[in-house]
């Protein structure tokens, strides 16, 4: 595992494609900015527990035309993708 330190404003990369920046610290939470082209998935770790767990099921892991999406809206990479961790603690899962 890489660790890295970074302040806020300055910017991660992963590849050519893939830019990570810090946009906000406050009270133990970081918010990130992620870009990544639509063909780089990007989920927050209990989504994609959750796809796996679909797959796994035989089920599909995303919403076909007659399914309405249960994705939510950080849970896209069309555009900024907005990520809170938090520090010491699980997230709530949606």
């Amino acid at each position: 595992m890489l660790v890295l330190t970074r302040k806020l404003g300055e910017i991660i990369r992963v590849g050519d494609a893939v830019k990570i920046t810090i946009l906000e610290i406050r009270s133990g939470q970081v918010k990130l900015g992620i870009e990544a082209p639509p063909e780089i998935k990007v989920h927050r770790e209990e989504v994609y527990a959750r796809i796996q767990e679909n797959r796994r099921a035989g089920r599909k892991s995303s919403a076909g035309p007659d399914q309405p999406s249960t994705a939510r809206p950080d849970d896209t990479t069309r555009g900024p993708l907005f990520l809170r961790l938090i520090k010491g603690r699980k997230t709530k899962p949606a």
